[in-house]
């Protein structure tokens, strides 16, 4: 080998000793920066922690399908969210920078420099097989890093000291503070003694429809809004205090034996969780006492979240007088003489009056569903009624019967039959054809449901193309005025006719009263129209269109003097051969008095 080959070799070694050197000191490093202290730590995989602070008690926990629980220094609860941000935490731990073993050994002092021979925290994570121990040493100089040495890894670390503050002091830090678990949102089954006359309540919610029964002291329909409120308000509560864990307390003392309420939560008829709650603080009557079943700790809570469940039965029953657990397709009216009408689904939001030769109003007909499913019990009268009873409360004769089907035509099945009685206090009797309770409800809520098919009757009153008008006729205090249509927003008067005409004014007031629609009905045919305002020299306007058909209307009193409003008019039609007075838009017959009226001073 010449001289020159050995120089080429020469040069290749050098600089292959150079990679190595670089790469062990500057490459490995950085890719050992970036990789996390505890690098195989994954938390779901997670089954115990061991804390072992310096001079306290040793906190361990443990994960038991999937829930975590407290063995030391006490067996509770665990809080799973407080445990799982720490493992987290130790999962992202990455060093800055890394202390070699090399460095370790050249310090003679190292463990005690760096608080290793005492160190103030020792964390043990077990993970199936897997196992590690990281000590916790001092922090450095600036306070804002922490020593840390993992058993069995050469070297130590300095990391990032924020993570210690989720580091439990005491097994407190790590208790679960809730009353009731979060995660376990499925309960449909209640059993609650309170103070309340002592009476057992059970609950029970229907699978199906989602539905709370009242099982005791009564078969009866439950408030399933409000008692998944209450639940809702269980599961936000939290322990305020951990007062003792001594299995011997005595309970009487806290007002827990006997308790002021002892509520159970379960599936189908299995007890899952349970809390006995107490009497108020000393010094903080929002505060109560209470205890896990189960359980030996007594702690404070605050008293709201659990006021619901120390009301009375009632308060627990629906107080809807009816509940739709299904569209309606069908409602029933019989109130006396020719008051009885059928409502029925048309498609799928239309409806008709069977019988009648004016056609229903959908929005109406909603309305009056509404109005029924939001009927209030005001009272719950009577829990046991027999057929014999009903006559003291006029339900042996009704004086309404309202009846609601899934199904037209379907006497045998309705979605349920309200029967209404007499009325006393201000209050009306009712019951359902399917319970054997009396309610009541108030006597302004079911004067507020219509009594008659004509209430629910289509509210648009006509509705035509203003090109279509020939001349509109104003009658009013003996005077007529002519209006002839040159199409578009041209208009003259007639022979005979005088005043001053804004063709696009007269437009506009036109446009609205082609498409007249009723803001609520009066009545149909009603008597004494003299009294409602329509008098002889009152307001008419008649509309002549290009195939012949004349649509008049007539003016009233205004709405005010019948206490409806104070910005609106009654007004009249004939539909169908019949004189409907109806209350007339109020922003329309501003346009009204604007432009299609005579004024006092035109000849």
């Amino acid at each position: 080998m010449n001289s020159k080959t050995t120089g080429i070799w020469f040069v290749v070694a050098a600089a292959l000793g150079i990679f190595i050197f670089a790469f062990e000191h500057y490459f490995h490093f950085a890719a050992s920066a970036q990789a996390g202290i505890l690098p195989r730590l994954q938390p779901d995989a997670v089954t115990g922690v061991q804390v072992i602070p310096s001079g306290a008690p040793e906190i361990c926990v443990a994960r038991t399908n999937g829930n975590w629980f407290l063995s030391k220094p006490l067996f509770y609860p665990g809080q799973s969210a407080a445990i799982e941000a720490l493992l987290d935490a130790l999962q992202k731990l990455v060093p800055a920078p890394r202390i070699s073993a090399a460095e370790m050994r050249e310090n003679k002092n190292a463990d005690a420099e760096f608080g290793f021979l005492n160190p103030q925290i020792r964390l043990n994570i077990e993970a199936g097989e897997q196992r590690w121990q990281l000590d916790v040493g001092n922090k450095t100089a600036p306070g804002n890093q922490v020593y840390l040495r993992v058993v069995g890894v050469d070297g130590a670390f300095v990391a990032d000291a924020g993570w210690l503050n989720l580091v439990p002091r005491s097994a407190n830090d790590w208790r679960d503070t809730s009353l009731v678990d979060a995660r376990q949102n499925n309960f449909d089954y209640i059993m609650l003694t309170n103070g309340v006359k002592g009476l057992a309540i059970e609950l029970r919610r229907d699978a199906t429809n989602h539905l709370w029964r009242m099982l005791q002291p009564l078969q009866a329909r439950a408030d399933t809004e409000h008692i998944n409120d209450a639940l809702q308000q269980l599961q936000m509560a939290r322990v305020t205090q951990f007062v003792t864990d001594d299995s011997k307390a005595d309970l009487v003392t806290y007002g827990l034996n006997p308790a002021e309420l002892d509520l159970w939560l379960g599936n189908m008829t299995n007890r899952i969780v349970g809390l006995k709650v107490g009497q108020s603080v000393a010094n903080d009557a929002t505060q109560v006492y209470a205890k896990r079943e189960g359980w030996n700790a007594i702690f404070k809570t605050a008293k709201e979240p659990l006021a619901t469940w120390s009301e009375t039965v009632n308060k627990f029953r629906d107080s809807r007088l009816l509940e739709l657990t299904a569209p309606v397709a069908e409602i029933q009216m019989r109130r006396g003489g020719s008051n009885n009408f059928i409502l029925r689904r048309q498609g799928s939001n239309d409806w008709s009056i069977v019988g009648e030769k004016f056609p229903a109003d959908a929005e109406s007909v909603q309305t009056f569903i509404k109005e029924l499913a939001d009927l209030r019990v005001a009272e719950f009268v009577k829990d046991v009624v027999t057929p014999a009873n009903w006559p003291d409360y006029g339900l042996d004769a009704p004086q309404e019967e309202i009846t609601l089907r899934s199904i037209a035509g379907d006497t045998n099945a309705p979605l349920v039959q309200l029967n209404f009685g007499t009325n006393q206090n201000n209050d009306v009797f009712v019951r359902r054809s399917d319970e054997d309770f009396i309610y009541a409800v108030t006597w302004q809520d079911f004067h507020h449901l219509p009594e008659s098919a004509w209430q629910l009757r289509d509210r648009h009153i006509w509705n035509f193309n203003p090109d279509d008008i020939v001349q509109i006729t104003i009658r009013q205090n003996g005077k007529t005025r002519q209006l002839i249509h040159g199409g578009g927003d041209k208009w003259s008067l007639a022979s005979g006719s005088q005043g001053i005409v804004v063709g696009g004014s007269i437009e506009q007031a036109v446009q609205r009263l082609s498409q007249l629609t009723s803001v609520g009905w009066l009545g149909c045919n009603l008597p004494d129209s003299e009294n409602l305002g329509f008098k002889p020299d009152n307001l008419q306007i008649t509309t002549e269109l290009k195939d012949g058909k004349k649509l008049t209307v007539d003016f009233g009193a205004p709405t005010v003097n019948f206490g409806i409003n104070d910005s609106g008019v009654l007004a009249a039609v004939t539909l169908e051969g019949d004189r409907w007075t109806f209350e007339f838009p109020p922003v329309a017959y501003q346009f009204v008095l604007s432009y299609l009226t005579i004024p006092a001073n035109v000849p």
